[in-house]
């Protein structure tokens, strides 16, 4: 607890592992098995349990719990982590829970991302980095989120579900199936309305990725032959673009979810 600046409202259980510049303020407790990283800071009321490591830099906000036991009946007490990386922003009233034995045992976190206020990261989820959360999204256990994935506010994410790279899913979305890399869901239960051209013209994708993908998306999702026969034409098409392949490669390597695809008439494009 070197150079930690901790309030004395707060309670630190002996075996907590705080790095340097960290800031802990009143009303937090922070268990035994816990491990935060340089400059990590802890506002008010925010309790962190079980077997959690925090990346430095992040910050954690009033009324959050962290890393206690799963949401999931199975569970029997079993030892199992959740791992949150660096410069993480998690809001008012955040829940993440660990992992379980039937999901490996850890629920992972990447670097730089946001968790708005009530938001919900279920266990054995890994969820990337730069990810972005709005208030009272609810991930189900199980799910894999990619990087720059956009969730928006109170939507929900069935278990075991993929959220590829890059995509969006609006707010008070349900989503039930696997989202595409760079693809956008809407509505309940959500469809896939098109690719997230404001979010890949945000982050500097040119003009001519952004048309490549769409010409991409238009061959996979056509009224003509079947998925797999999409696939390989535009396999075949497009074989030295690697954000198209990225988007194949997802498909191909499929999951228990079945592929969120647009409605009829909607082609998103």
């Amino acid at each position: 607890m070197a150079n930690a600046d901790i309030h004395p409202m707060a309670i630190i259980e002996d075996g907590a592992k705080i790095g340097s510049g960290c800031r802990i303020g009143p009303y937090c407790k922070v268990d035994s098995n816990v491990v935060l990283g340089d400059n990590c800071e802890l506002i008010s009321h925010v309790v962190v349990a079980g077997l959690t490591t925090i990346g430095a830099g992040s910050r954690i906000f009033p009324f959050a719990s962290i890393g206690h036991q799963p949401q999931d009946l199975k569970y029997q007490g079993e030892a199992s982590t959740l791992s949150i990386g660096e410069r993480c922003t998690i809001r008012e009233g955040v829940t993440m829970n660990p992992g379980t034995e039937g999901g490996g045992l850890k629920t992972t976190i990447g670097d730089a991302c946001a968790f708005l206020a009530n938001s919900h990261v279920g266990h054995d989820c890994i969820i990337g980095s730069n990810v972005v959360f709005s208030n009272n999204v609810m991930l189900a256990g199980h799910c894999n989120v990619g990087d720059y994935a956009i969730i928006g506010g109170g939507a929900a994410v069935i278990q075991f579900a993929r959220v590829g790279a890059h995509s969006f899913v609006g707010g008070m979305s349900g989503l039930e199936n696997d989202l595409i890399p760079y693809g956008m869901a809407l509505g309940n239960r959500a469809y896939l309305s098109g690719l997230n051209i404001v979010g890949l013209s945000r982050r500097g994708f040119s003009r001519e990725d952004i048309h490549d993908l769409r010409r991409a998306y238009r061959l996979l999702f056509a009224d003509e032959g079947t998925l797999k026969e999409r696939m390989d034409d535009v396999a075949e098409s497009f074989s030295q673009h690697p954000i198209v392949q990225e988007i194949l490669t997802f498909i191909k390597d499929g999951g228990k979810r079945s592929l969120c695809t647009p409605r009829d008439g909607n082609d998103g494009s």
